[in-house]
């Protein structure tokens, strides 16, 4: 008997998740909720009649449940702030969901509400596991493609002494011909937000918290000659290592560590500037009469500017990356595993869209197909790591290995 999906959302990495569902033959209905005005033509347009278009305000918990409640599995596309939420309605209803997002917010500061959120999230699994459902969380690119490549590439080593992880998207050099070198393939406001995020790197051994305006200094800045980019990266630390090294079981153990994102160089420059002058904060100032939050207007300020988004020839690049040192068998070893994708002309799909869409498309397809079949609260790295890779492969995503001496040095 044929499945039946409910996608919530249908922004830019949507479409592609979309695009994919209506592939799978073990689909029978896709129906797609969004409340962004014009969908039920855009959705005409596909020309499929396995899916149907449904307007919905997701902040609403109660129409969610409505309409999550004859789904079989959940495409989970909304913004951050609406997935912890729409995890526990999908729990409460008794449904599987895949999301891209964090179920915690990652750049929450107060103690008290860290441990709140942690302690509704033990209580989420252990319902989700009583009910015998799958919630699989941060299945896009970053978290997501990054926390598999690097759960892969730590279990190749007998010992880890460092571990630095990518998840970027940028530009092709070519196509990075504006003032900033860069140009927007997802939302435009949730970029400005991760650049105003505190993080925390791991450096001998101990924790490095790096405030929210530093991220983009130039003693946090590293950078990563790699060929086939056709140029340097520029890298900032951008997310909380102690997190994961507890995470992977690495707490107290690796002696360097960091989740790093990648630009042309010169853009890290402009923003700490930008950050440092106010221009990333939340609180509403007054300007001409009204409240305007400086982030905000910085997000409206540049997506209002066609020299910031790609044109059809033009192509964007995604990275993502694990690099991991150590010891195997008594040597010292790296390994690498690294995917890399640019923008598919022939469909339209940017690099972004294919490697946060395409696995949350697998994602749900294999929690159907009973291929991952683990209950609760599920993370990346328990996916099944060679189904997985096969099904990136099939769509042209394709995960290279290298390993090698490692000669000691533990700085990314």
């Amino acid at each position: 008997m044929g499945k039946t999906v409910v996608q919530l959302g249908y922004g830019m990495q949507g479409r592609a998740s979309l695009f994919d569902l209506l592939k799978c033959g073990q689909v029978e209905r896709v129906i797609v909720a969004d409340s962004s005005p014009g969908l039920s033509e855009e959705i005409a347009k596909l020309g499929s009649k396995k899916v149907t278009a449904l307007a919905l305000d997701a902040s609403d918990v109660y129409a969610v449940k409505e309409v999550i409640g004859e789904a079989d599995v959940v495409v989970e596309l909304l913004p951050g702030f609406l997935a912890f939420q729409t995890a526990r309605a999908a729990v409460e209803v008794g449904v599987n969901l895949v999301s891209s997002m964090y179920l915690t917010n990652p750049g929450e500061q107060d103690p008290q509400k860290v441990l709140s959120r942690r302690k509704e999230l033990e209580d989420l699994d252990r319902v989700a596991e009583e009910k015998g459902i799958t919630i699989l969380q941060e299945f896009g690119m970053d978290p997501g493609l990054d926390l598999v490549l690097g759960g892969r590439a730590l279990k190749e080593l007998d010992e880890v002494h460092a571990f630095h992880s990518y998840g970027a998207g940028f530009p092709e050099p070519a196509s990075a011909d504006n003032p900033l070198r860069y140009k927007f393939t997802w939302s435009i406001i949730g970029v400005m937000r991760s650049y105003l995020r505190p993080a925390k790197v791991i450096d001998n051994g101990k924790v490095v918290d790096i405030p929210a305006d530093e991220m983009f200094s130039a003693k946090n800045t590293h950078f990563l000659d790699l060929p086939e980019m056709g140029g340097v990266l520029e890298c900032f630390p951008n997310g909380d290592s102690e997190h994961f090294a507890k995470s992977f079981g690495l707490e107290g153990h690796v002696l360097s560590m960091g989740r790093y994102i990648c630009r042309w160089p010169g853009h890290g420059a402009f923003w700490k500037t930008m950050a440092k002058c106010g221009f990333l904060g939340e609180e509403p100032i007054r300007c001409g009469g009204k409240e305007v939050s400086p982030v905000e207007f910085c997000a409206s300020l540049l997506g209002s500017q066609e020299q910031f988004f790609y044109s059809d020839k033009e192509r964007d690049v995604a990275l993502i990356r694990a690099d991991v040192r150590g010891l195997k068998d008594g040597k010292k070893r790296r390994v690498v595993w690294q995917i890399t994708d640019r923008k598919d002309l022939e469909t339209g799909f940017t690099a972004m869209q294919r490697t946060v869409g395409f696995p949350m498309s697998i994602g749900a397809q294999m929690i159907l197909d009973g291929r991952l079949s683990r209950k609760g609260i599920v993370d990346p790295t328990e996916v099944p790591f060679e189904p997985f890779m096969e099904e990136l492969r099939r769509r042209g995503l394709v995960a290279d290995r290298l390993e090698e001496e490692w000669k000691g040095d533990l700085n990314p």
